[in-house]
């Protein structure tokens, strides 16, 4: 199995990029790769954009990155209740490339982080109900509230029952594949 993995932001810092980190991890048998936002800039989406110059060669490139993995691990980050300006402008791009979804009925791991009590959920919610009608098959899903009193950088998730939580999903998903192989 070929896991990809990546946050929604394009903070250096990103606490959705530590998360993602930490799930890549529980993958220690499987072949993972992690991409990081900041390395597909392109310009902000229009359609005049596209008329004028194309589909930017980025959007192909994060494309083939999907194409290439069974699995996506993303965690989202929670910009005013919806999804990165980063992450955004790279969904449209990848929305407009001909003859593929955006996802290309890859199933994800759909996670997301923040600060606050919520932990992201609007952001994960919007995700949820967006992402089947892009191609991506949302397998589970995860929200870590709090993140500095529930996350340390070098043991990952320190809520035990938060941790059991996450742990069983990652476990439910290797059964997944392992049974479709």
């Amino acid at each position: 199995m070929k896991v990809l993995a990546f946050a929604g932001s394009s903070s250096r810092n990103s606490i959705n990029k530590q998360l993602v980190e930490f799930a890549r991890a529980q993958f220690k048998e499987e072949e993972t790769k992690i991409l990081d936002l900041n390395d597909y800039e392109m310009p902000i989406f229009s359609i005049d954009k596209e008329k004028s110059a194309g589909i930017p060669q980025l959007a192909f490139d994060f494309s083939a990155e999907i194409e290439a993995c069974d699995l996506l691990l993303i965690s989202l980050a929670e910009h005013n209740g919806a999804y990165s300006a980063a992450f955004k402008n790279i969904f449209d791009w990848l929305s407009r490339i001909p003859g593929k979804t955006v996802f290309q009925n890859k199933a994800i791991f759909l996670m997301a982080t923040s600060p606050g009590p919520r932990g992201g959920s609007s952001v994960l919610e919007i995700a949820k109900n967006r992402f089947p009608f892009n191609g991506g098959k949302v397998v589970e899903s995860f929200s870590l509230p709090s993140f500095e009193e529930t996350f340390h950088a070098k043991k990952g998730i320190s809520n035990p029952t938060l941790l059991e939580e996450f742990s069983q999903k990652i476990e439910k998903i290797k059964q997944d594949f392992k049974q479709e192989l």
